[in-house]
């Protein structure tokens, strides 16, 4: 198993030092530490790391994310942390829904008012 320094790992990842740090501060991550007190992140501590990157990319919160990855440490089946995710996940979706459905329609009302806009446009040139 090949362990990483935070260096290796934040430039994975495409982020700051300070970003893994702050998840190490905020209880989801736990790395592993060498003889010289250096962080070494392990394969589980990446996988972690790409969870709570593909949470955030979701919209899920910091709270929502941690949850999600420490029920696997509690419950090595996974089944609790997939229950969770399933829960989040469908929560997720109903807002997503409902800014799209927003945003339709404030599309449809700025389509109705360009349309206003162009015959006033129109009809001021004499077309």
């Amino acid at each position: 198993m090949k362990l990483r320094t935070i260096r290796e790992t934040a430039e994975l990842f495409g982020v700051s030092t300070r970003t893994i740090r702050y998840y190490e501060e905020i209880g989801l991550l736990a790395p592993d530490r060498s003889v010289h007190k250096q962080r070494m992140y392990s394969n589980a501590e990446l996988a972690k790391l790409k969870l709570i990157f593909r949470g955030k990319r979701y919209g899920f919160s910091l709270d929502e994310i941690k949850e999600m990855v420490l029920l696997f440490d509690k419950d090595r089946s996974g089944r609790k942390q997939l229950e969770r995710t399933v829960e989040y996940g469908k929560r997720r979706i109903g807002e997503i829904d409902e800014k799209i459905r927003e945003l339709q329609e404030m599309k449809g009302e700025m389509e109705e008012l360009l349309g206003e806009f162009t015959d006033r446009l129109n009809i001021s040139k004499g077309e």
